[in-house]
């Protein structure tokens, strides 16, 4: 059956707008009809070559939709289910998920590798992030599938399949603010627009936003910031002077360069803890000498997917929603249509970019 998605011909190539002909789901497999899809920075890092992808493909790695089919064996969704999909499955058996540690599992991205559809002359496709979210419909492996909670509209699911799910996480696990810490969040896109309402849900005393745009301080005090810096040389110097020249208990990193993420170190308190969550290519080279590391106690840690084991996490930040304590509308800046993706993309690269949402 041919559907219409968003081709990545080759890296650096622009997204093509096609025609795709897309299976019926084989054994453990699902076809979604999708609802909406999450355009965001690491679809632009795949199209870019900073982290790999097989190519042709079709991206979009976090989106919402209604089952239309599935193959033999799927038990837990049935035709007519909503679902949130899920980029990164653990398969439970490598040493990751033996640990408990289902974000780092060493299988999560093997289906990417695989042919899912061609296109009309026949050229063989494969699913970017495993689900190939920026297409009407999709067929993905029943791991990828997780049943949407009650009570969240379908559409503005899509983004907590990955922006949520990372910006919650880094503040809840990888950071584990606890009541009363005080957290700098830097980087005010989606996943930041997500942790600074997680810092204000874990009970942050005092959160601090900082981005290079000052047309963004209203909408990070929307979701939770106390105080809004506008990032430069002094960002650090400025956030101790607001936190009684000792630095935050947290700093949050989700830009992914260079020196953000020395800035989000030096504005940590001694003994503080500093989680980087920004994906930054290897260019982006972060110096710190050994006097320093001696000195601060500080703890820098990398974040994947925010730590977080969507199955466990998903109920919870449903709940969140239903009850009206987290507001998903807020990490959006637009809605578009499929046809709107290359221009996103657009945008993105010349970095005027906000956050899009595709609805179908």
């Amino acid at each position: 059956m041919a559907v219409r998605a968003a081709v990545l011909p080759a890296i650096g190539a622009p997204l093509e707008i096609t025609g795709i002909e897309l299976p019926d789901p084989g054994p453990g497999q699902v076809r979604v009809r999708l609802a909406a899809a999450g355009v965001c920075h690491s679809d632009l890092s795949l199209t870019d070559g900073t982290m790999r992808v097989p190519v042709p493909a079709v991206l979009g790695h976090e989106g919402a939709g209604t089952v239309v089919a599935v193959g033999e064996g799927v038990t837990h969704v049935s035709p007519g289910a909503l679902v949130v999909l899920n980029w990164a499955p653990s398969c439970g058996g490598c040493h990751a998920c033996t640990l408990g540690e289902v974000w780092l599992c060493a299988n999560a991205l093997n289906g990417a590798a695989d042919v899912y559809a061609r296109t009309v002359d026949g050229t063989a496709l494969h699913p970017g992030l495993n689900v190939a979210a920026f297409a009407e419909e999709t067929v993905v492996s029943a791991s990828c599938v997780l049943p949407l909670p009650e009570g969240v509209p379908p559409v503005d699911a899509a983004l907590l399949g990955c922006a949520v799910l990372t910006g919650y996480g880094a503040v809840h696990h990888s950071a584990g603010v606890r009541p009363g810490e005080t957290v700098a969040v830097f980087g005010v896109g989606g996943v930041g627009l997500a942790a600074l309402q997680a810092a204000r849900l874990a009970g942050a005393s005092r959160i601090v936003a900082v981005d290079v745009s000052p047309g963004k301080e209203e909408l990070a005090r929307a979701a939770g910031a106390t105080d809004y810096v506008l990032a430069s040389a002094d960002t650090p110097r400025e956030i101790r002077a607001l936190t009684g020249r000792q630095g935050v208990d947290v700093s949050v990193e989700c830009a992914g360069r260079a020196v953000s993420i020395r800035a989000a170190w030096e504005s940590t308190r001694r003994g503080g803890r500093t989680t980087v969550v920004g994906i930054g290519g290897k260019d982006q080279q972060v110096t710190f000498n050994a006097l320093e590391i001696f000195h601060w106690g500080r703890t820098l840690s990398g974040c994947v997917y925010g730590n977080s084991d969507p199955a466990r996490d998903l109920p919870v930040l449903a709940a969140y929603v239903r009850e009206g304590r987290l507001d998903l509308s807020m990490l959006v800046t637009e809605r578009i249509g499929l046809e709107g993706i290359p221009a996103a993309f657009e945008n993105m690269l010349a970095g005027k970019g906000g956050r899009s949402l595709v609805v179908f």
